[in-house]
């Protein structure tokens, strides 16, 4: 055993605290058997209650890989629920446990086993790698879309940060519940599930792993769907809890990452789909949203987010890009109204590219082909 590198490896565990001691992990007794090698292997059991954030044992595990002498290969920590029997342990340096998802320890408790969940029909996440892309406006405006083409469609808010499918459908009431099922609402004919539905507006959403996915699968057993073609999932941005809790949980399809043309909203998105390709969730193509203005009097272009961000972010993930929508004025006061685009503007341009958004979809995700002409002009 190295003593200076032992030393050194619990300082830099003594400097991170859990938030729900308001302590230290060392001085909390919550790392038992460390133990360092002298060729920089440091192995140690984490007792992680289920209620303490999931995310202190990779701050373990990055704070450990950062001392001086320890190889990045070499830390194996033992995951154990102080109230249960046995830990999860590394079957091999930088190998997650059985069971361990996301490639990191800690991700408590265990993931179950994909729910099929057939009356569901074709489940389709839509993603961004960051907020303020549009991604809720692209979710809300294929949902109706599909939905007005003669489908069956599902919506749920899985932004359980942000839920912002309430304000952009105008429903805002508690769903009732009958016969232990939680009633969908029904807006512009696309059955709605939110958090927003059941929380106060101005509730600040403080969320942990566990309670994400127990959200997330309450919005998919307990809520009286019906049988769908299309079950649309909004979700945050990012790569966190709610993605993870949702590959959990059900069968997805696919996924449409949302992107605008600028680098660092391309950056962020690119994150986003590796996500799902690792957790092997196909990627069904790229939506550039706020593609560029067009004006109607001159006809001139205005590119004011750059331009050619989904085009290079779609080919950099091998996938097409399934559609441009322009930057369109009013489109976000019709959102705060209760009104998607493809509803109250049709035939313009920002919703004919959505409506064709929609026909794409049902081609790449295979489902059941209906024209669309209801929705031209």
């Amino acid at each position: 055993m190295s003593e200076p590198l032992l030393g050194r490896v619990t300082a830099a565990l003594a400097r991170l605290r859990n938030p729900r001691l308001d302590n230290d992990l060392i001085s909390a007794g919550m790392i038992r058997d460390l133990e360092v090698t002298a060729d920089g292997g440091v192995t140690f059991t984490f007792l992680l209650g289920r209620a303490d954030p999931a995310t202190l044992v990779r701050e373990a595990r990055a704070a450990v890989r950062a001392v001086e002498g320890v190889r990045a290969d070499g830390v194996r920590i033992s995951v154990q629920d102080p109230s249960g029997p046995a830990p999860t342990t590394h079957a091999a340096p930088g190998a997650p446990p059985s069971g361990q998802t996301h490639g990191e320890a800690g991700m408590v408790p265990p993931p179950p086993s994909p729910v099929e969940y057939p009356e569901l029909g074709r489940i389709i996440a839509v993603s961004s790698g960051k907020g303020g892309v549009g991604k809720s406006t692209v979710a809300a405006n294929l949902a109706v879309a599909l939905a007005r083409a003669g489908h069956a469609v599902g919506l749920m808010d899985a932004d359980i940060y942000g839920p912002n499918i309430p304000r952009m459908f105008g429903v805002f009431e508690k769903p009732p519940v009958e016969q232990g099922k939680i009633q969908p609402h029904l807006a512009h004919g696309v059955k709605l599930m939110s958090l927003g539905f059941l929380i106060d507006r101005d509730a600040a959403a403080i969320w942990r792993g566990p309670i994400i996915m127990k959200i997330v699968q309450q919005f998919l057993r307990d809520v009286a769907w019906g049988q769908l073609d299309y079950f649309i999932i909004d979700l945050p941005p990012g790569t966190g809890d709610a993605q993870l809790s949702l590959v959990q949980s059900c069968h997805v399809a696919g996924a449409l990452i949302v992107t605008t043309p600028q680098e660092v909203a391309v950056g962020d998105a690119l994150r986003g789909a590796r996500m799902f390709e690792k957790v092997n969730v196909p990627v069904f193509g790229v939506v550039e949203n706020m593609s560029g203005f067009t004006d109607p009097e001159t006809g001139k272009r205005f590119d004011l987010f750059g331009r050619g961000g989904g085009q290079r972010l779609a080919e950099e993930l091998g996938v097409p890009l399934l559609a441009q929508v322009p930057l369109q004025p009013g489109v976000v006061e019709l959102a705060d109204r209760g009104q998607p685009v493809v509803v109250a503007e049709p035939g313009s341009p920002a919703s004919q590219v959505l409506i064709a958004l929609a026909e794409r979809v049902v081609q790449v995700a295979g489902g059941r082909s209906i024209p669309l002409p209801i929705l031209r002009g």
